[in-house]
């Protein structure tokens, strides 16, 4: 993995609590927003990254181009606190968990917590090294429409039962030693990527 010149990263001086928001955003929504400001609350983060991915290995087809995704993801986005960047790209990794090992090597003096979806925590032990990417990092785990029993009994949150945090203490998350989640309960947005696809809002380019 390459070591990057600082110029091409997110700025965030030593000690600032960062979310990391990996993803197609095949497209970006209004339901990716929500979850970005409740996270900033709930969590007390600094800033969050949405990690627009080249490609996701766990799915079939292939996104929209990386430019294109890129593009409309910041047209949805206008708070300075959140960025939105393509360093999977740059850092050449296409696995969370490589891409989190970089991270961390890149940005040592940082307080990372990796946040994802209820719907991902149902299937997280299918990803490669996930018992590692939970190893690594805090993860903060959004409610989302019709998936918290599935999460809530699926084989990772079983395995990581014993390193479960109260939403009650998620704003301290970020500096907690990992292994550590939470389970956060937000107003649910019922829109997903793969519906607008299949409405036509967002062709492929």
């Amino acid at each position: 993995m390459p070591v990057l010149p600082r110029y091409v990263l997110p700025h965030a001086p030593d000690g600032t609590r960062v979310g990391l928001f990996g993803g197609s955003f095949d497209p970006a929504h209004n339901g990716h927003v929500h979850v970005t400001r409740h996270a900033l609350r709930a969590l007390k983060l600094d800033q969050i990254w949405w990690l627009v991915t080249p490609g996701n290995p766990l799915k079939r087809n292939a996104p929209a181009s990386l430019d294109a995704r890129m593009q409309h993801a910041r047209s949805l986005m206008h708070d300075p606190r959140m960025t939105v960047t393509d360093m999977e790209s740059r850092l050449r990794t296409r696995k969370t968990c490589d891409t989190i090992a970089a991270l961390q090597a890149q940005y040592p003096r940082l307080n990372f917590v990796w946040i994802m979806g209820a719907d991902n925590l149902a299937s997280f032990h299918h990803w490669e090294n996930w018992r590692s990417i939970a190893a690594r990092v805090p993860m903060a785990v959004i409610a989302r429409p019709g998936a918290r029993q599935a999460a809530l009994g699926s084989v990772a949150a079983r395995t990581l039962r014993g390193h479960r945090v109260p939403q009650a203490e998620a704003a301290g998350l970020a500096q907690m030693p990992a292994p550590a989640w939470c389970f956060i309960t937000i107003p649910m947005r019922a829109v997903s990527s793969s519906e607008l696809r299949a409405k036509g809002y967002w062709p492929r380019f």
